[in-house]
């Protein structure tokens, strides 16, 4: 394969990685309501808003045209916080609304 190939290629893959890193983004941010909840630790809050400081911020482990630091702390950020959501909130029993 020639060098126009493979910059295609490595173009492609860097642009799935930053829709990627876009969309979790954009869930961290519909999860931020969890942030209002009383009950969830200062700890899952300040993870969630580190992750978005980073992945808006110029300064990354890997450099910005491969995301993948980027996603994983989003994912962590959302894992954690929905996790501290459920452990909250009392799962709703079968057949009540």
């Amino acid at each position: 394969m020639d060098g126009k190939v493979w910059l295609t290629v490595a173009v492609l893959v860097a642009a799935a990685l930053a829709v990627a890193a876009a969309v979790l983004l954009v869930r961290v941010f519909k999860a931020r309501r969890l942030l209002l909840d009383a009950g969830i630790p200062l700890r899952d809050k300040a993870l969630f808003w580190a992750a978005v400081i980073y992945t808006v911020s110029p300064v990354d482990l890997i450099p910005d045209p491969v995301y993948l630091d980027d996603i994983g702390v989003l994912l962590l950020a959302l894992r954690s916080l929905h996790a501290a959501a459920s452990a909250v909130r009392p799962a709703k029993e079968p057949g009540t609304l």
